[in-house]
């Protein structure tokens, strides 16, 4: 299949967006979306109706392969967070952009996917974010339309519940600047205000640095434990509000370098659960200004 250089830009932020919502890994997202393109450059051509169609059946077969491996999460030590897509400075009119601004990007969208079985998570992003019919959905994983009808029915009841989340980043982000302060000033009782009684923090380190090990739950047990965090921290400390996946984040500086990301689930007005990702194979070699 031959690929010209203008059908690689159309085709790239496309396979990368789909790639990266299936797998939550902007590494594996990149390497498999490069594979494609190498494999598909060696087809017939001849045989192909619909470039645009045929690599994505490429893609999401490729991702389907990595999700279905039982070695995925088995050895991962502790929770898994989504890795984090930074944005802020990304042109508008980028065609990365443009592709990903899209509904389902959150940090919180993408973990809930992770309680979607493979063929629902797939059936689910090509139809609902990249407007696929449910025919070419059938052709490219290999399923009856019907079927394909089914499965993304389950998982839209599966995953209903984040539906909910607030997605206005200048209301989220005034939430995630009055819970900076409440942290900086020790104002205790804005903190709980701001978070849910329930709220769960998910620390991810992948067993490479100092993380909880287990889910966090409770606004008591959270805010001690965030607490408990800041009394530790350098006096270089340094941190900053970006567009990570669309949504405002707090990334977080010590000795000169990102040491982690902090991203939310906000929903009615209230933080419900708090992202740590601290796995240095998770963030970008960003340093601090």
């Amino acid at each position: 299949m031959q690929i010209t250089n203008e059908e690689y830009q159309q085709f790239k932020p496309l396979l990368f967006s789909l790639g990266y919502r299936l797998l939550g890994s902007v590494m594996d997202a990149e390497d498999i979306m490069q594979d494609t393109f190498l494999k598909a450059s060696m087809l017939d051509e001849q045989q192909i109706e619909n470039k645009k169609a045929y690599l994505c059946k490429m893609m999401t077969n490729r991702c389907l392969d990595v999700l279905k491996s039982p070695t995925r999460r088995d050895q991962y030590i502790g929770p898994w967070n989504p890795e984090p897509l930074i944005l802020e400075g990304l042109p508008t009119d980028d065609p990365t952009e443009l592709m990903i601004q899209k509904e389902g990007l959150s940090i919180a969208y993408l973990r809930m996917m992770e309680h979607l079985t493979p063929d629902e998570r797939a059936v689910l992003l090509l139809r609902e974010v990249f407007d696929f019919p449910y025919s070419e959905i059938a052709t490219m994983l290999e399923k009856q339309a019907e079927n394909c009808r089914k499965i993304f029915s389950r998982a839209k009841q599966k995953i209903s519940s984040v539906e909910h989340e607030s997605l206005n980043y200048e209301t989220n982000k005034t939430i995630v600047n009055r819970f900076i302060e409440a942290f900086q000033k020790q104002h205790t009782d804005v903190l709980i205000e701001l978070i849910s009684e329930n709220v769960t923090l998910f620390s991810d380190g992948g067993g490479k640095v100092n993380a909880a090990v287990r889910p966090i739950s409770h606004s008591a047990n959270v805010s001690a434990f965030l607490f408990g965090i800041l009394k530790k921290v350098p006096e270089d400390f340094y941190f900053e509000v970006q567009n990570i996946n669309h949504q405002p984040a707090i990334m977080m500086y010590m000795n000169g370098a990102l040491q982690s990301i902090l991203s939310f689930y906000i929903y009615k007005d209230k933080i419900n659960e708090i992202y740590i990702t601290m796995n240095p194979d998770k963030l970008p070699l960003v340093k601090a200004t």
